[in-house]
């Protein structure tokens, strides 16, 4: 650290740079920004950050996110959804994207990310037993694997399909409507209609 710069400037640089997306450049200017913005400012933005893991947990059906003591979350607990259909999805922005599209009305299962030996992201580290737990206990007839186009996550669904081979659900991929390499979190929402209506059988 140099002496020019303060310890705490330092350490919330350092905070920022750990996100997903942001280099150190853009942890410094979103720093400084702080800085010179009016201490309301900054305090709104701890205040919010203090609340988002007090406020939010997991739904124990789907692993979405879900706004505390709301068991389970709100798709879930919907009886207009169809609960015969089930989208496997990395994240939980994936579930944001396809709810967008206003197509699909099933209900989810989120892995919380996809396979991956390079991270150290094995089986264990996702929710697939706990997919396989939901799938054994019956009323669900379609598996749509909306896993994101990349190496990781072809990988995870190619995995998801021999593992779930040999129980009673009809096993589908969303249709390559999404680019490869994107993400289902950034694609545009008539992509990822087209997707949704052509999936197709593994």
């Amino acid at each position: 650290m140099s002496v020019a710069v303060p310890q705490p400037v330092e350490r919330l640089i350092e905070a920022f740079a750990r996100l997903p997306g942001i280099g150190r450049k853009t942890a410094s200017r979103l720093t400084y920004f702080l800085l010179r913005a009016a201490s309301e400012e900054s305090l709104e933005l701890a205040r919010a950050l203090e609340a988002l893991h007090a406020g939010t947990s997991f739904c124990s059906q789907c692993f979405n996110i879900t706004a505390a003591g709301v068991e389970p979350c709100a798709i879930c607990q919907d009886a207009q959804r169809d609960g015969s259909l089930l989208c496997v999805v990395e994240d939980p922005l994936d579930v944001v994207a396809i709810e967008r599209t206003g197509q699909y009305r099933g209900r989810y299962h989120v892995l919380h990310g996809a396979l991956s030996p390079v991270e150290g992201v094995g089986p264990e580290d996702l929710r697939i037993e706990e997919l396989t737990a939901r799938i054994g206990k019956g009323g669900i007839a379609e598996v749509i694997l909306a896993t994101n186009p990349t190496l990781e996550g072809e990988a995870t669904a190619m995995f998801l399909k021999r593992r779930l081979q040999g129980l009673p659900v009809r096993l589908t991929r969303i249709a390559r409507g999404l680019p490869s390499g994107g993400d289902v979190e950034y694609a545009d929402v008539s992509t990822l209609s087209d997707a949704l209506q052509g999936r197709r059988e593994m």
